[in-house]
Formats: structure tokens, C-alpha cells, sequence
């Protein structure tokens, strides 16, 4: 297993940063450009997602990221440390309601085949997503 850890603050401007990352490991794993391009772009919502909701835009809170690389699976666990989320509230909007926004958990969901909303924690969230490596399949 391989695991690459990055702590940063929640303002927009180092999002990069983890889109950077994520893009040059999901190459390593072996995706596709495609699918490469799909994964940074579910990663990279659930990130300004944290800035948005849970952290109401405030750019001095921490998000950690955690890449690992699996046997069977790319693994990329978003924590924050801001409000409380019910997952049963995280729904992505109507697709047929055509209007700008709101598609974002529809992204992640429709990309990643995990994704996992954990809210247990004394303080703050945390969110884990999967993809599986090509040619691997859940067991």
C-alpha cells in the first residue's frame, strides 16, 4: 500500500494542489485519461464542497487528504473539522431541473464506485471515496 497525506488550508487557491495530486496518482494506478480526468474532478468537488458547506467559505480551516493506493483500489478520504453534516441531507439535485449548480454529489457518485459519509467524530466529517483499479473488481 501507498499513502501520500496532505494538510492545507480551506481556501480555493490551493485546491490545485489536490487536484494536481489526484490527477498523477489516478495516471499511476493506470486510469485512463478519461477516467483520470473524472476522478480529480469528484475529488476535487467533495474538496470545494468542505470550503462551501461545512466551513461556510472560511479559507483558514484545515482539510487533510489522504491518497492510498490499494491492491484492488485508489482510496481518497477528505477530513474536515467544521459543521456537523447529516449524510441523509447530501442528495444531489433533480438532473432534469435545469438551472446552474447542485450536481456535484451527483458527480461523485455517478464516478467513484464508494463513496462513504462519516459524521461520528467528536468534530467534523469525514468523506471516503473508492475507484477501482482497472481490471479489479469489488469482491
Amino acid at each position: 500500500m501507498s499513502e501520500i497525506e496532505i494538510k492545507l488550508p480551506s481556501d480555493p487557491k490551493f485546491l490545485k494542489i489536490i487536484r494536481g495530486g489526484i490527477s498523477h496518482i489516478s495516471e499511476i494506478c493506470g486510469f485512463s485519461s478519461e477516467e483520470s480526468n473524472a476522478v480529480t474532478s469528484a475529488v476535487d468537488e467533495a474538496a470545494s464542497n468542505i470550503i462551501k458547506h461545512t466551513y461556510n467559505g472560511a479559507k483558514n480551516k484545515l482539510i487533510i487528504v489522504n491518497f492510498r493506493i490499494l491492491e484492488d483500489r485508489l482510496e481518497i478520504v477528505l477530513r474536515d473539522f467544521g459543521e456537523k453534516v447529516d449524510p441523509e441531507t447530501i442528495k444531489s439535485r433533480d438532473l432534469n431541473e435545469i438551472r446552474p449548480g447542485g450536481l456535484g454529489v451527483h458527480l461523485i457518485k455517478s464516478t467513484m464506485d464508494v463513496v462513504n459519509y462519516d459524521n461520528s467524530f467528536e468534530v467534523g466529517n469525514q468523506l471516503t471515496m473508492a475507484k477501482y483499479l482497472p481490471g479489479k473488481k469489488e469482491k
